[in-house]
C-alpha cells in the first residue's frame, strides 16, 4: 500500500468511526457498494479524485479525502515553478512580469475561495505567500518593492480569512497583523479596511456584537469611498446591529448597502471575494432579516435561494441562504419546514467551521419546538459537526 493510499484508508476509518457510520450507512448515503467502501478502507482497492469527492460530500468532510489524493491538485507549486522560471529567464531581480504573474494568481485564489473548501484552498495561498517572502530581499525597483508588498498583503489577508473559516484562531490573528502591517507601509487602505472587516465578521461569529459593531464602523472610516471593502463593512454592521436587536439601525445599515449597491457597476469576476458584486445585497439583506427576526426575511431568503440556484456553481453560499430561511420560517411559526431547511444546508457539506453556529441556532430552535423533526436533524448536526470545532459549538 503506497503512503497516499494508506493516509486515504486511514482518514476514512477516522471520519467514519467519528461520525458513528457502519459501512453500510455510509453506503447508502454515498451510493457506493459496502464491501467496495470496506476495501477502500483496508487499502485493497485505490480511490479516484470522483470516489474522494463523492465521499466527502457523504461525510461532510469539507475536501480532506480530496486534498490527500491532490495535496498539490490545486497546481500550486507547478504555478510557483512557472513564475520562478520566467523570472531566472528575464533577469536575476523580480521583474514586472513576474509581479503581473503573482497578481493574477492572487486573484485566482480570491475568486476560488466562494467555491472551494477552506482546507484545499489554504495550502495554495500558503505557498504562494511563502514565495512572495522569498522574494522580499531580492532586486527590485521602489515601484516594484510596493506591488510585492501589496501582492503580500492580499495573500495574507486571505489566509487570514482561510484560518478564520476553520477555527484556527491563532493562525488568523497572526495573519490578519501582517496584513495590517503591510496596508499600512504601502498605504494601502483598502486592504486595511477588510482586516477590520474580517476580525468583525470573526467577532460577530463569536457573539462579539458589540466590538463587530465597533470594527465594522472603523472599518468604513478607513475605506476608500469607491472600494469594495466599505460596502462589506456597511453590511457587517447591519448585521451587528441585527443581532443587538435594534431594527430601526438595522435597516439603516441595510438602506445605506442598497444606496452603495446601486451605484457600482458588477465586476467583471463577481466571485472575486474582495470585489463587491451589487447582486450580494440581496443575500446580505436576507441575512440581516432573518437574524433580527424580521417577517420580510422569509420572502427575502427564498428570493435568494431562487437566484444563487439559477446562477449555479455556489453551493456556500446557497447552504447559508438555507440556514437564513430556516431562521426566517422559526420567526413565522413554521418549525417543520425550518427543519428541512437546515437539513439541506447540512448535508450539502458547505458549512464551513466559522459558520456552524448558525447551524446549532437553528436546530437549537427547532430542537426547542418539539416537534417530532427536532430529534433527528439534533443528531445530524452532532454527526456533520466539523471536527475542528470543540464539541458543543
Amino acid at each position: 500500500m503506497t503512503d497516499q493510499a494508506s493516509q486515504f484508508a486511514a482518514e476514512l476509518r477516522r471520519l467514519r468511526s467519528e461520525r458513528g457510520l457502519s459501512y453500510r450507512a455510509l453506503a447508502e448515503r454515498a451510493h457506493y457498494g459496502k464491501s467496495y467502501l470496506e476495501d477502500l478502507e483496508k487499502g485493497r482497492k485505490p480511490a479516484n479524485q470522483a470516489v474522494a469527492e463523492r465521499l466527502d460530500r457523504a461525510l461532510g468532510a469539507e475536501g480532506r479525502l480530496a486534498a490527500i489524493l491532490h495535496p498539490a491538485g490545486d497546481g500550486a507549486d507547478d504555478e510557483i515553478e512557472a513564475i520562478e522560471l520566467a523570472r531566472r529567464i528575464t533577469a536575476s531581480d523580480v521583474s514586472d512580469a513576474t509581479l503581473d504573474q503573482l497578481e493574477s494568481a492572487a486573484d485566482s485564489m480570491a475568486m476560488a475561495y466562494a467555491t472551494t473548501p477552506p482546507v484545499i484552498l489554504l495550502p495554495r495561498v500558503r505557498r504562494h505567500l511563502g514565495y512572495v517572502s522569498s522574494l522580499w530581499d531580492a532586486r527590485k525597483t521602489l515601484a516594484q518593492q510596493q506591488r510585492l508588498l501589496v501582492i503580500g498583503g492580499w495573500l495574507s489577508l486571505l489566509r487570514a480569512t482561510l484560518h478564520v473559516d476553520l477555527r484556527q484562531t491563532g493562525a488568523a490573528d497572526a495573519h490578519l497583523r501582517a496584513a495590517a502591517q503591510l496596508a499600512e507601509q504601502t498605504g494601502h487602505r483598502e486592504i486595511a479596511a477588510w482586516v477590520l472587516e474580517t476580525r468583525a465578521w470573526d467577532l460577530l461569529t463569536n457573539g462579539g456584537y458589540r466590538e463587530a459593531l465597533e470594527l465594522s464602523r472603523h472599518a468604513q472610516a478607513v475605506a476608500p469611498a469607491g472600494g469594495s471593502a466599505i460596502v462589506q463593512a456597511t453590511a457587517q454592521e447591519g448585521r451587528a446591529w441585527a443581532r443587538l436587536g435594534d431594527r430601526a439601525q438595522t435597516g439603516r445599515a441595510l438602506d445605506r448597502v442598497e444606496r452603495m449597491a446601486d451605484q457600482r457597476t458588477p465586476p467583471d469576476h463577481p466571485e472575486h471575494h474582495y470585489r463587491y458584486d451589487p447582486a450580494k445585497a440581496h443575500s446580505y439583506a436576507a441575512t440581516t432579516l432573518a437574524w433580527a427576526g424580521d417577517p420580510a426575511a422569509e420572502t427575502v431568503a427564498r428570493d435568494v435561494i431562487a437566484e444563487l440556484q439559477t446562477e449555479g456553481a455556489r453551493p456556500r453560499r446557497i447552504a447559508s441562504a438555507q440556514l437564513d430561511l430556516g431562521l426566517a420560517l422559526l420567526a413565522s411559526g413554521k418549525p417543520d419546514e425550518a427543519a428541512e431547511q437546515a437539513r439541506r444546508a447540512i448535508t450539502s457539506g458547505r458549512i464551513v467551521p466559522s459558520n456552524w453556529w448558525r447551524v446549532a441556532e437553528v436546530v437549537a430552535a427547532v430542537h426547542r419546538s418539539g416537534i417530532t423533526e427536532a430529534r433527528d436533524l439534533r443528531e445530524l448536526a452532532i454527526e456533520r459537526r466539523p471536527r475542528e470545532l470543540p464539541a458543543g459549538r
